[in-house]
Parts: C-alpha cells; sequence; structure tokens
C-alpha cells in the first residue's frame, strides 16, 4: 500500500479521498490555489501545498507544479479525483515517467477508452450496443452529411475528446450538420485542445443509463450495477438514482455485463462509467466511457456496499479486487442530488460569496459529502456544486419521501442553491413514475 498520496484536487472530493486513505492508514497531501487557502478540507490532509493562483490554468492544471508538490512533499502516488486532469492521459504519463502511481487507469487505457472514436471502435470489437454513425473522425463534411442521411435525422455532432455539453450539435438537416461539424470543432478545440469530432444518430426521448466498472491490474473487471442520470440540464446532471426504474432485468443484465466486457477489453484499472442512453423500446446506445471516479459514485456504494473510492486506490497499489461479479448485490434504492451554488429563478446563476448558515440534514440512510461549513466563502473561480446529499432506503418511493425530508432540513444561507428544484422535481408525476428522459427538466423548466 501507498504511505503517502497527493491529492491533486478541491473540494468535496479531495475531502472524500481523505477520508478513504485515512481509512487504509495512507497519509495525504493536498495541493491547492490561493482561492482556495483556508479551505475545510484542507485541514483534513497530513500537508498542504499552494501551487499557484485562483485561475485553473496556473493551479490545478499545472502538471509540473502537481509533480514537483508531489517530489518536495515525497508522495507515491497522485490521485486526480474527478475534473482537472482527471482524464488527461499526458498527466497519467508524467505521472509515471515521474515514478509516481496515477491512481486511475494507465494512459494506453484512458486513451483507448477516453477518447470517443477510439473507444466506439473498442466497443464495436466487444459487442457492445453503438449509436449508427460515423466509423471515426469526421474528415469530409459531405461524408458526414450523406451519413446522416442514411441513419435519418435528427443527428448530432460531438468531440471526441469532451464531455460536459461542450464540442456538441444537434443537426436536423443537411445544412446544420455543415455548420454543426465547424461549431462543434471550434469549441471542442477551444475546451479539449482537440478538434475532433464525429457523427451519430441523435435520439429526442432518451434515458441517460451508467454502468459503474471497477476494474485491476490482473485482468479482472466487475460491474457494480447502473445508475439512472436522466434529470439533467443543458447535458449536467441534477439527481442521480440506483439502480435504474423501470428497466427489464434482462436487458439490464446484458448491458452491465457488456459494460464490464469493454473496461476489461481495454486493460483497465480503477473506476470507469460505462454511459448508454436507452430508448422508449429499452434499446442501449454508448455514449462514452468515463475514465475517472464519478460525481455521482455515492449511490452506487449505497446500494452495492462498496467503497469505489478506496478501492481505486487498492487497484493503483496492485491489488486484485476483493469480490467476483457474483458477490456483488444491490440493496435498497439510493438517490444523489448534486447541491449547487445556484440560483434556478435567475438562470442558474452562480452564487459565489460567503456561507454563513450551514445545517446539514441527518438520519437514518442520509449522507452528505460536502466541503462547506458555515463562514466558509464560496469562490466564483470553480465549479458551482458545493455538496451532495445521497439518499438510501429499501424502496424507490421511500427514498423519494426520505430525500424530501432531507432537502427540507437542509439549510444553507444566504446563498441561493438548487435545493428547491430538487424538490419541485420530486413531485413531478413523470419522475415519481420513472417515466422522464433526459429533457424533461428542460420542457418544465421552459414551461414554467
Amino acid at each position: 500500500m501507498f504511505k503517502r498520496v497527493l491529492i491533486a484536487n478541491r473540494g468535496e472530493i479531495a475531502l472524500r479521498i481523505i477520508r478513504a486513505c485515512r481509512e487504509l492508514g495512507v497519509k495525504t497531501v493536498c495541493v491547492y490555489s490561493s482561492a482556495d487557502a483556508g479551505g475545510p478540507w484542507l485541514e483534513q490532509a497530513d500537508q498542504t501545498i499552494c501551487i499557484g493562483p485562483p485561475a485553473s490554468k496556473d493551479s490545478y492544471l499545472r502538471i509540473d507544479r502537481i509533480i514537483a508538490a508531489a517530489e518536495v512533499s515525497h508522495a507515491d502516488a497522485i490521485h486526480p479525483g474527478y475534473g482537472f486532469l482527471s482524464e488527461n492521459s499526458h498527466f497519467a504519463e508524467v505521472c509515471r515517467d515521474s515514478k509516481f502511481e496515477f491512481i486511475g487507469p494507465s494512459p494506453e487505457a484512458m486513451q483507448a477508452l477516453g477518447d470517443k472514436v477510439n473507444c466506439k471502435r473498442l466497443a464495436k470489437a466487444a459487442g457492445t450496443p453503438i449509436f449508427p454513425g460515423t466509423d471515426g473522425a469526421i474528415e469530409d463534411v459531405e461524408e458526414a452529411v450523406a451519413i446522416a442521411n442514411t441513419i435519418g435525422y435528427p443527428v448530432i455532432v460531438k468531440a471526441a475528446g469532451g464531455g460536459g455539453g461542450r464540442g456538441m450539435r444537434i443537426a436536423r438537416d443537411d445544412a446544420e450538420v455543415r455548420t454543426g461539424v465547424e461549431q462543434a470543432r471550434q469549441e471542442a478545440l477551444a475546451a479539449f485542445a482537440n478538434g475532433t469530432v464525429y457523427l451519430e444518430k441523435y435520439l429526442e426521448m432518451a434515458r441517460h443509463f451508467e454502468v459503474q466498472v471497477l476494474g485491476d491490474k490482473h485482468g479482472h473487471a466487475v460491474h457494480l450495477f447502473e445508475r439512472d442520470c436522466s434529470s439533467q440540464r443543458r447535458h449536467q446532471k441534477l439527481i442521480e438514482e440506483a439502480p435504474a426504474p423501470n428497466v427489464d432485468a434482462g436487458r439490464r443484465d446484458q448491458v452491465c455485463a457488456s459494460a464490464a466486457d469493454l473496461v476489461r477489453s481495454a486493460a483497465y484499472a480503477g473506476a470507469a462509467t460505462v454511459e448508454f442512453l436507452m430508448d422508449r423500446t429499452q434499446r442501449f446506445y454508448l455514449l462514452e466511457v468515463n475514465t475517472r471516479v464519478q460525481v455521482e459514485h455515492p449511490i452506487t456504494e449505497a446500494i452495492t456496499g462498496i467503497d469505489i473510492v478506496q478501492t481505486g486506490i487498492r487497484v493503483a497499489a496492485g491489488e486484485q479486487l476483493p469480490f467476483t461479479q457474483s458477490d456483488i448485490s444491490v440493496r435498497g434504492h439510493a438517490m444523489e442530488f448534486r447541491i449547487n451554488a445556484e440560483d434556478p429563478a435567475r438562470n442558474f446563476m452562480p452564487q459565489a460569496g460567503m456561507v454563513e448558515t450551514y445545517a446539514p440534514p441527518g438520519g437514518l440512510g442520509v449522507r452528505v459529502d460536502s466541503h462547506v461549513r458555515a463562514g466558509y466563502r464560496i469562490p466564483p473561480n470553480y465549479d458551482s456544486m458545493i455538496g451532495k446529499l445521497i439518499i438510501h432506503a429499501p424502496t424507490r418511493e421511500q427514498c423519494i419521501e426520505r430525500s424530501l425530508g432531507a432537502l427540507g432540513e437542509y439549510r444553507i444561507g444566504p446563498i441561493k442553491t438548487t435545493i428547491p428544484l430538487h424538490q419541485r422535481l420530486l413531485r413531478e408525476p413523470l419522475f415519481v413514475e420513472a417515466k422522464h428522459d433526459i429533457k424533461y427538466v428542460e420542457r418544465l423548466l421552459e414551461a414554467s
């Protein structure tokens, strides 16, 4: 096992990693920007090192400074968390070349699955269901137009190396394909330094279905069943739940097994999430593979009892997975609510500033992952998520009721948050009946 892990991240996920390391008897080093000086999570680390000014490009994205911090602190491994450099294969390669274990997949596995074009090729070979579309990157726009006419509109142009809704354009006719390819290329180049785009069929009414997978360095990979992340706005998730409701058990098992096969085929070690879209007839299509721990990993931990973050650290240290597929089962239902410092009434305007009141909920089946406390000042420089509320109950119906109670208890002020929106969504008939799709939140907001 490692002696000292450097955490190349901040906030909630940094605190989550610190807690996992503490249980393993591993010391932690947290790097931070000047905007995060005095951050509550830093108090829990064994050592802290400032690596630059507030801008991410000058701190959390500076590979040279992170490596230097690892050297001076005598760390033997680096955990990237999620976001920032977590899916940067070059960073993983630099860690390896600098003799630090990267807690995540190898650069080769990350490249194979993280790049959507390469991943699609691998998935096709592994028998994982994929969208019809271009076989690889779009080189000729007119060829893309011809393929769009063959598979039928609407289609979507997507960045090969990105996510979060950036580098994506929906096209409903030939002209929109032509403009969409150029726009997506420019946006992807600016956001990810990779202008490669591809085209595939777009589903109008779809659910977001994803499978949690864990692999080790000994050729093993298992799935931890699935999550439904259909409650989202502009491709950003709001509510996630596990297991996915109203899904045929046979089809679920088949797609979960195919996800594990795909990850295994890439010789992948660590946590990965294989994301799918599911249409009305419950046909599945591969969306992408996230080569890191996901924000919503706690709901899978809740229904399986497996510590995903700690297992990822053990795997990086060379240990085998301590369980097989037959050891893993689902217990109850769980939901996660992303608590963002945003004002839904003002087009989700970010809410940087002082948190004067902070009182999280508690009780049976209630978990709060957050770095926030009263007196904490939310900086304007980073993602607006300030916490996650995770609820676990025996059934989905009980989970909804317990969630409403916990959300009602949660007190954060005077900062506006997404808590009122979550309360509203939990009472929506489409959500209650599990008949919602990835566009229902946007339709609801447009109608109000």
